[in-house]
């Protein structure tokens, strides 16, 4: 016997026995799998269809998908597939897979089913994702919330602790490597800002924790909790010499012997400083792209910007451009030591954490600022 509802222009069916599930996934090993997975499961025995609602679709290959990724508006989608073809990957993977059944009366497993069928039409399969605030894990949050309205309570303060937005991403990532260096670079003091137990909810172990955590109609939203898929030990072994710290670190001994050498010798090697404020002037340039022509809202308010500094480009030109550079290149050189100086101040009071690597990086750029500032000052 089937359940019907006209909720939408096509017919929706639906056992009695059908389930709805929560579907949490563990971490890969590439970085966009870093932070998990989330998707809906719908189960009907009855009608023998096994079927997984999956906000986490993205391809290459759509319309001006990179530009609008670098725009901050990239285009995911919701996808409806077999749940057997979509365990395969994670199996393949090795990754651990977990379910969650709702305890859902039969009306409301209609109105979230239909929500769920009626959402992978093509004019409204897509939406723009955001890392933090609209991804495959908040997503879960916001369909159970819309389809199923006031029948719903999320406990907000279940969590014994809340983080911000970068702790939390670091706790998917380990610190001493190149996606946690470019996160920590690219992203500003927005996402060191406390998170809501909602904003957890970006990660999908908190979402699970959420579900969790949440009432319907007064009774647990989770009817039932199993692991379809056990989580496999990973060794996890990071090469030091391919790590972050290792080359900045480097680089500060490059720095310093150079900068030895051509103070003893009354030398100035000019290529040292050339590359410098090349590559923080770049970065700079591109941090403020970022944050006023993008939509990537978490790349605002970037301190990063104290010494990835724009202006060094002009400094760039001049060290190439002119055999004799301006005295007040000594006052510009006051100036970034200056807005280095400031940095510490901002990750004491806890305005923006900045990332371990950084230290070399500011280390190197304060001796030779200190540098081109002396032989500045004697010419």
């Amino acid at each position: 016997m089937g359940i019907t509802s006209f909720g939408f222009s096509q017919e929706r069916v639906l056992s009695k026995n059908a389930r709805i599930s929560v579907l949490t996934c563990g971490n890969g090993t590439e970085l966009y799998s870093s932070f998990g997975h989330s998707a809906f499961r719908v189960w009907d025995p009855v009608n023998k269809t096994d079927y997984v609602y999956n906000y986490g679709i993205f391809d290459f290959n759509a319309p001006n998908f990179y530009l609008n990724f670098v725009q901050g508006r990239p285009l995911f989608k919701v996808s409806k597939q077999e749940f057997s073809r979509f365990l395969f990957e994670y199996q393949y993977e090795k990754r651990w897979v977990k379910e969650q059944v709702l305890d859902l009366e039969a009306s409301q497993k209609i109105k979230l089913y239909n929500y769920l069928e009626n959402n992978i039409k093509p004019e409204n399969r897509d939406y723009i994702y955001d890392y933090l605030y609209n991804n495959c894990a908040t997503k879960i949050i916001d369909v159970i919330a819309t389809s199923l309205g006031n029948e719903v309570d999320f406990q907000k303060e279940y969590l014994k602790e809340k983080y911000t937005f970068r702790e939390l991403m670091g706790q998917k990532m380990a610190t001493n490597t190149w996606g946690s260096f470019g996160i920590d670079l690219a992203l500003g003091s927005r996402i060191d800002k406390k998170a809501t137990t909602l904003e957890h909810t970006f990660l999908p172990d908190y979402v699970f924790y959420q579900i969790q955590h949440s009432t319907i109609n007064g009774k647990p939203l989770v009817f039932q909790e199993k692991t379809i898929l056990k989580e496999r030990p990973k060794v996890k072994s990071i090469n030091f010499l391919g790590t972050p710290m290792f080359w900045f670190s480097l680089l500060l001994a490059i720095v310093l012997f150079i900068t030895y050498i051509d103070y003893k010798n009354e030398m100035w090697s000019k290529w040292l400083d050339v590359f410098l404020m090349f590559i923080t002037g770049s970065a700079g340039l591109v941090l403020i792209l970022l944050w006023f022509t993008t939509n990537h809202t978490a790349a605002a308010y970037n301190f990063n910007l104290l010494w990835a500094f724009p202006f060094n480009l002009i400094l760039f030109y001049l060290l190439i451009a002119k055999n004799k550079l301006p005295l007040q290149l000594c006052k510009y050189c006051i100036l970034l030591l200056v807005l280095l100086s400031i940095i510490p101040m901002v990750q004491l009071f806890g305005v923006q954490k900045f990332h371990p690597a950084f230290i070399p990086i500011l280390l190197s750029l304060a001796v030779r600022y200190i540098f081109i500032w002396h032989k500045t000052k004697i010419n």
